[in-house]
């Protein structure tokens, strides 16, 4: 649930440096989908991050990051393939045509983090998994369109969840929301305060104003909610076998609107159709 650590708002300067990090994490997904196909290994995927993070002058907000009862872990990408939701440790796994890749990065410049994820299907899709995906994605924005309408926190996680029954309703799969893993506040540090739920709760959260920066990042499942992580301390996986998806972007609330860091374009392609502003932070 929301928790009650106090939330650190940003100024002006600091979202921007965080714009800046955030761009490495842009390019880093970019390049990485770009090598992502049959036959590559997900330690390959993960030195092509590496490469970026070299060129940018950044480093890993992942690699020796301590889980609780976990080794440091070990990469700088976690990649998560089919049934793993989150946490997928890379290595000599060969990627297949069909399966479901998610890969989340993130960088740190200057002393302020960037954190976000794709999945992306593989070769030939199998139209289920691309619709999971799809509507995982959509989820993903209409969270973060929901920091521009809600004046509580607790609205992203609402619109997150009518993404899902929406779908439903419509004569859609049911899809599970994954409950263990969320998004969270982000800044000098990978994760800060407060909580990002990706369902609706009764608690609201804190109230989103001007400063706020989080990581939206809702995981779905083609089939039920429940997750359990493996031996390795880090990878999670579906106790159904079921598919699942994950999409995450960095995002500033900014006296004008909104603002995806993690976005090269700032969420304008996709916010826009929703009817939301993106506003870079100028003073």
């Amino acid at each position: 649930m929301f928790g009650r650590a106090r939330v650190e708002l940003k100024d002006g300067a600091q979202v921007r440096a965080m714009r800046a990090a955030g761009l490495v994490v842009a390019e880093a997904l970019a390049e990485v989908r770009a090598a992502l196909r049959p036959g590559v290994t997900t330690a390959e995927l993960d030195a092509v991050a590496r490469d970026v993070l070299a060129r940018a002058g950044a480093t890993s907000s992942f690699l020796g990051y301590e889980g609780v009862g976990a080794p440091p872990y070990p990469a700088v990408t976690c990649i998560s393939v089919n049934d793993e939701v989150v946490h997928g440790i890379p290595g000599d796994r060969v990627v297949e045509d069909g399966d479901v890749v998610s890969v989340d990065f993130g960088a740190e410049l200057a002393g302020w983090h960037g954190d976000a994820a794709f999945t992306a299907v593989v070769g030939t899709a199998d139209p289920d998994d691309a619709a999971l995906v799809e509507t995982t994605e959509r989820a993903l924005w209409a969270g973060i369109a929901a920091l521009a309408r809600g004046d509580r926190l607790g609205a992203v996680g609402d619109a997150v969840q009518d993404t899902v029954e929406e779908v439903r309703r419509s004569g859609g799969p049911r899809y599970g929301i994954v409950h263990e893993y969320t998004g969270h506040g982000i800044g000098r540090a990978m994760h800060e305060a407060p909580t990002v739920l990706n369902y609706r709760a009764r608690e609201r959260g804190p109230r989103v104003r001007a400063g706020l920066v989080v990581a939206v990042e809702p995981m779905l499942t083609r089939g039920g909610a429940a997750t359990a992580e493996l031996e390795d301390g880090w990878t999670v996986v579906t106790q159904d076998g079921s598919r699942a998806a994950h999409w995450e972007h960095t995002v500033a609330v900014t006296p004008g609107g909104l603002w995806v860091l993690t976005a090269p374009d700032g969420g304008a392609e996709h916010l826009g159709a929703l009817g939301v502003t993106v506003a870079p932070w100028e003073d």
